[in-house]
């Protein structure tokens, strides 16, 4: 298990404008409660998370059985697919079932998918609009402005998304536990976070938490990726005892750190609060797939066996605070 990034001081609470969830949640004593937070990182942070999900089952640790589930991005679908009903294992081994993909060029996730790009067009699109925010909230003012600039589909990309997002869960509706999933109002830039009291389906709020260069549509609103809201979104389990934390990315972050995005800032904040935080970041098992080609495809089975190696292997040290 890898240590959690190095803190950066000087971050206060993070405000929450736009959020749509059950505030009574907020009320409830959480203390004795575990979270589980899954960040994004395209096809191979889907396959890693699935697999540690798997490998750590495997052993007797059961994260699917935590109090609270946040999802952000290709977190997001790993939410929905681990509360579907379906055992780690049917999950994992659907992964090493698929049919081998050579590497995408400029087809990028899921050649379904459209616009089609590349993980390294959408790091040079994405970072050039990071590079030219003030702070947070311009950041995602501006992302929202170029996503909704480069959608000229008239919702034939949504619908195609929307396809593609609704093949890959096991269910379509809510579970009875609390999952929140992470996503950015590309209208307005304000942080949205969506639960099965939002009014809005399981598979809308994963198409909307996933959507990268061109927004997703939802009635009359519109949304970008949940990443843009913070990095792993671990501020979500504000107030629970324990928060386990699967960030396929190591904590890094493409954001100023000074904008408090970073996973070192959120796993700050969590402790001044009580929590107790564990974060897990790839070893080598699972390739060096977790930059530019993340969003490949063919990532995904080394992924998935890197992360199934990894749960085996850290299984007996989690199970200390899981349980």
């Amino acid at each position: 298990m890898n240590t959690t990034p190095s803190s950066t001081p000087g971050h206060g609470n993070w405000p929450l404008p736009g959020r749509q969830v059950d505030d009574t949640t907020q009320l409830t004593d959480n203390s004795t409660k575990r979270a589980l937070v899954l960040a994004g990182a395209g096809a191979a942070g889907n396959a890693w998370e699935l697999g540690l999900i798997a490998g750590l089952f495997d052993r007797g640790v059961d994260l699917t059985e935590a109090d609270l589930i946040v999802g952000t991005s290709a977190g997001s679908t790993v939410a929905a697919q681990i509360t579907s009903g379906t055992r780690p294992a049917e999950l994992y081994a659907a992964i090493l079932a698929e049919a081998p993909q050579p590497r995408a060029g400029a087809a990028g996730t899921d050649r379904r998918r459209a616009p089609s790009f590349s993980g390294s067009s959408y790091l040079e699109w994405s970072d050039g609009i990071i590079a030219s925010a003030e702070d947070a909230s311009d950041m995602r003012r501006r992302m929202g402005a170029a996503a909704l600039e480069m959608d000229a589909s008239d919702g034939e990309n949504g619908a195609r998304w929307r396809d593609v997002v609704a093949a890959r869960l096991p269910s379509h509706h809510w579970p009875q536990r609390a999952v929140l999933i992470a996503a950015v109002n590309a209208d307005t830039g304000e942080p949205v976070v969506l639960d099965r009291h939002s009014g809005i389906g399981m598979v809308d709020a994963v198409a909307a938490s996933t959507s990268a260069m061109t927004p997703y549509r939802i009635g009359e609103n519109r949304y970008i990726n949940g990443g843009y809201r913070r990095s792993e979104n671990a501020d979500l389990a504000a107030g629970y005892g324990v928060v386990l934390v699967l960030s396929p990315f190591s904590g890094r972050t493409r954001m100023p750190l000074e904008w408090g995005m970073d996973l070192a800032a959120q796993v700050d904040e969590l402790r001044a609060g009580g929590s107790k935080v564990e974060t897990v970041f790839p070893d080598a098992g699972a390739g060096d797939v977790f930059g530019a080609n993340a969003l490949d495809p063919s990532t995904r089975r080394q992924a998935a066996r890197g992360g199934y190696d990894q749960g085996r292997a850290l299984a007996e040290q989690l199970a200390k605070i899981w349980r």
